[in-house]
């Protein structure tokens, strides 16, 4: 079964910005909107250190949502439960084969359950551990993979994904916590050089994903301001 979706264009006004993040707002009881400062300090780095044509604004979306397929970049995060329905989870696996990306940043918590959803999600593409040298993690910056940001339970930090044949269509940052990393700096009274390791890799994955790429044909149809939305399943 062949999925293709082909995703808006975000409008704006501005010709400096094309593109918008959005958060996903999940149930189960995680607190899904944690870490407020987090995105838009990303936003303003990104904005500053490459010329990808992100916007200021941040949009919020279920997966059941009627605009889920006009945002290719999800974020999610939070403390506690991932609960996702029998349909939101065939909506984000159609949502992430078609061309979608999701990050999800474990913020102490959330791990056992989204590891649970994802498997019910992908049975045949479990979750793997990326390889240091992904470019992922040398978009932007040269990294030697995913930083530590908070010890929580003191494991080490750990790039987890889901493949689709070549194509990474879902980044698991474990016990790193970039989310709390990239939040205010009077939040969690990081030292700056934290700070610093978390908005690199956040820059990182932005980086990496707006960048066209010779296995993903997301980044080619971004780039051509795609503004038809085609969701059709074969």
């Amino acid at each position: 079964m062949a999925v293709m979706v082909l995703f808006y264009a975000a409008a704006s006004k501005s010709a400096d910005c094309q593109f918008v993040i959005a958060r996903l707002k999940y149930s189960g009881g995680g607190d899904w909107y944690s870490d407020p400062s987090s995105l838009p300090n990303l936003i303003t780095a990104v904005r500053q250190r490459t010329d990808i044509p992100i916007c200021d604004s941040i949009a919020v979306v279920a997966l059941m949502d009627d605009r889920l397929f006009r945002f290719p970049f999800l974020y999610m995060t939070g403390h506690g439960n991932v609960s996702f329905t029998l349909q939101e989870r065939l909506r984000l696996r159609k949502y992430l084969l078609g061309g979608g990306f999701l990050w999800a940043d474990d913020c102490f918590g959330m791990d056992k359950s989204f590891r649970s959803e994802i498997a019910a999600i992908f049975p045949e593409n479990p979750l793997v551990e990326i390889s240091r040298r992904h470019p992922i993690y040398k978009s932007k910056y040269d990294m030697p993979g995913l930083p530590k940001i908070h010890e929580h339970n003191g494991d080490p930090a750990q790039g987890l994904g889901v493949f689709y044949g070549r194509r990474l269509i879902l980044f698991y940052s474990y016990s790193s916590d970039i989310g709390d990393g990239m939040e205010d700096p009077d939040v969690h009274n990081d030292g700056e050089q934290l700070r610093e390791q978390a908005l690199r890799m956040g820059v990182n994955i932005i980086s990496w994903f707006f960048d066209p790429k010779p296995d993903d044909s997301v980044a080619s149809v971004l780039r051509q301001k795609t503004v038809k939305k085609t969701d059709t399943i074969e």
